[in-house]
């Protein structure tokens, strides 16, 4: 049987010379050459090699003629998924928590399609569970963290693990309150939170109190942000106060039920006596402080409500309304986990600090801090 190659192909595709991708292996030029004309078939370690530069499978570079490809029996995935249904074909990102296999939508970014492990083949909607085709099934714990919550900021955490500690942080895009249960039902291993009790004035911890026995969870400081109006550059519908929302040339983009943005918002709007039902897109929603403040971006609507650091993403105005602390709760089956330490580890780390100051404009003095234990 003969093998088949995609070397020359894949490597074009990820711009690499065949001079600098010899000189990565340790092989001539020549050598590449031959590899890409089929005229030298490379031992296993060179191929191992070859593949883990270019970031794909050894299957993916060599096949050998006459052999049909084996696909891997589908796995049964329980879906995350508040915004939209699932659909066949949808890509998806997979996770082991504990002895579950849990999945998220994989969403494509702008020039990119989505970074995913698998696409839907069966869905059922009463179940959330999912039959999912997997590219390579290596799932093993502890190799990826999943964590729920909406801080625009965990995308510098990811980077950082990612790059410094070879951790894979996979984000699901929810409420606070909903992060919480699902952190409750075992399906992430960690949820961001920023909730605030009405009575004390604290922030997360009287929620995680309701939820969680003594003992079950940690709780660890991320960052001080701020919350307020997000509204377009240079403010042209001159919106200063909450009472402007109520305004009829004034329309908001608001947040799913259980966001801590929303709440901010029907507290401040009680507060001014404003009931919502006056309050032009009250019940239109955007998953997220960053599709929120897109929307503003876009003109599909003057304000939301939403962190200073996604106004910053899209260059629009800020009118702060509050101070909050963003908490992470991670449950204490999970501390052990390599990934988890590293996390916890990084946040005390100047470099991630510094990141999420400058570019996230978080305070970070309290990033770290162990709230309950």
């Amino acid at each position: 049987m003969e093998t088949r190659t995609q070397l020359n192909t894949i490597r074009g595709q990820r711009g690499i010379s065949a001079a600098k991708l010899a000189k990565l292996v340790g092989v001539s030029r020549q050598t590449v050459y031959a590899i890409e004309a089929g005229d030298y078939v490379p031992n296993a370690t060179l191929a191992l090699q070859l593949a883990r530069i270019l970031e794909v499978r050894v299957e993916d570079l060599f096949q050998i003629e006459g052999n049909a490809v084996e696909l891997s029996p589908p796995l049964e995935v329980d879906l995350l998924d508040v915004q939209h249904p699932p659909r066949k074909g949808q890509p998806v990102q997979l996770c082991r928590v504990g002895k579950r296999i849990m999945g998220i939508s994989a969403t494509p970014q702008p020039l990119m399609l989505p970074m995913a492990d698998g696409v839907i083949l069966e869905s059922s909607k009463r179940t959330h569970l999912a039959q999912v085709h997997v590219f390579q099934n290596d799932l093993e714990e502890g190799k990826r963290l999943l964590i729920a919550g909406c801080d625009p900021g965990i995308s510098l955490l990811a980077q950082h693990l990612s790059r410094f500690e070879n951790v894979d942080l996979a984000m699901a895009q929810s409420s606070s309150r909903q992060a919480l249960e699902w952190l409750k039902q075992e399906k992430v291993h960690v949820a961001g939170t920023h909730l605030r009790d009405v009575p004390s004035g604290e922030y997360n911890l009287p929620a995680v109190k309701r939820l969680f026995p003594v003992g079950a969870v940690k709780v660890v400081t991320f960052a001080i942000w701020e919350q307020g109006m997000v509204v377009a550059g240079g403010n042209p519908k001159d919106i200063r106060r909450i009472e402007d929302l109520a305004r009829k040339d004034v329309r908001i983009i608001n947040r799913e039920k259980g966001a801590g943005s929303r709440e901010l918002l029907d507290q401040k709007l009680r507060d001014a006596g404003v009931p919502a039902g006056k309050v032009n897109g009250y019940d239109d929603v955007a998953y997220g402080h960053l599709p929120a403040a897109l929307a503003v971006s876009l003109g599909d609507a003057d304000c939301c409500i939403a962190t200073r650091s996604a106004a910053r993403a899209f260059g629009l105005n800020f009118i702060p309304l509050a101070t909050e602390r963003y908490d992470l709760v991670i449950r204490r089956q999970y501390a052990h986990l390599p990934a988890v330490e590293a996390l916890l580890d990084v946040l005390n780390r100047a470099a991630l600090r510094k990141k999420l100051e400058m570019l996230a404009g978080y305070d970070t003095r309290h990033t770290g801090d162990v709230l309950v234990g």
